[in-house]
């Protein structure tokens, strides 16, 4: 159910109004200015941004104001919102609750790890998936009104934004394969492999892929169920 008719209240309401249209003048102040009277100090990153804005509001008000600031006059494009949780079960919750606000695809959650740096265990790779496609829609979005479409919010808990990224994930080169298109097999297998992929007899788990003839069964990161492709034809 879409409730984006009810950001239209903020219109009517002038504090929400007002904390939504400060937002459009947050700008970093030109170099030379003087700091702020309310800024910790008069150089570095803090005297050069500002104070910036607190708003204490309940829990169910936060998918709104969170939609709202992705609003801006008529005609102009809509911002981006990166919003911060402290948990990840608040980051779903608000990744859930906009998605009754705003158009469908246009929101996504950015999970953190859930290992530690000095644990010798690794992520679940639909973790890993997850990450690596959000990081590729904000590189390299597709266009409007398609699957991986530009992204309108980020919804991340505060522990996925300390821990370390490699640099240049989003550049990665998802496979992507068409009914109908002509693919070869082997090159097909030799690109999975290389981004992680593991062969098996049987596909059960998320980054596996099994081949039987022209047949390869293959369980992405992103996905609940493994997809079947089928290769026929002349090679």
């Amino acid at each position: 159910m879409s409730l984006a008719g009810l950001l239209t209240i903020l219109d009517a309401d002038p504090q929400l109004h007002d904390v939504v249209s400060r937002a459009d003048h947050d700008a970093v102040p030109e170099r030379g200015a003087p700091p702020d009277a309310g800024s910790a100090a008069g150089d570095g990153l803090a005297g050069a941004i500002g104070a910036g804005e607190d708003l204490v509001a309940p829990p169910a008000l936060r998918p709104v104001l969170a939609a709202a600031l992705t609003r801006r006059a008529p005609g102009d494009p809509r911002r981006f919102v990166l919003a911060v949780t402290a948990t990840a079960r608040e980051a779903d919750d608000l990744t859930a609750g906009l998605g009754s606000f705003l158009p469908p695809g246009r929101v996504a959650s950015f999970p953190g790890w859930e290992t530690l740096p000095h644990e010798r265990l690794s992520p679940r790779s639909d973790t890993v998936g997850q990450r690596i496609a959000v990081l590729r829609r904000l590189a390299h979005p597709a266009d409007p009104g398609e699957p991986n479409g530009p992204l309108t919010v980020v919804v991340a808990p505060v522990r996925s934004l300390l821990q370390p990224i490699v640099a240049g994930l989003g550049d990665l080169e998802p496979v992507s394969l068409q009914a109908g298109q002509t693919c070869e097999l082997d090159d097909l297998l030799v690109r999975l492999v290389e981004i992680g992929y593991a062969r098996t007899d049987l596909v059960t788990s998320r980054g596996e892929i099994a081949v039987r003839g022209g047949i390869v069964d293959v369980f992405p990161s992103t996905e609940e169920h493994p997809l079947r492709i089928e290769f026929f034809g002349t090679r």
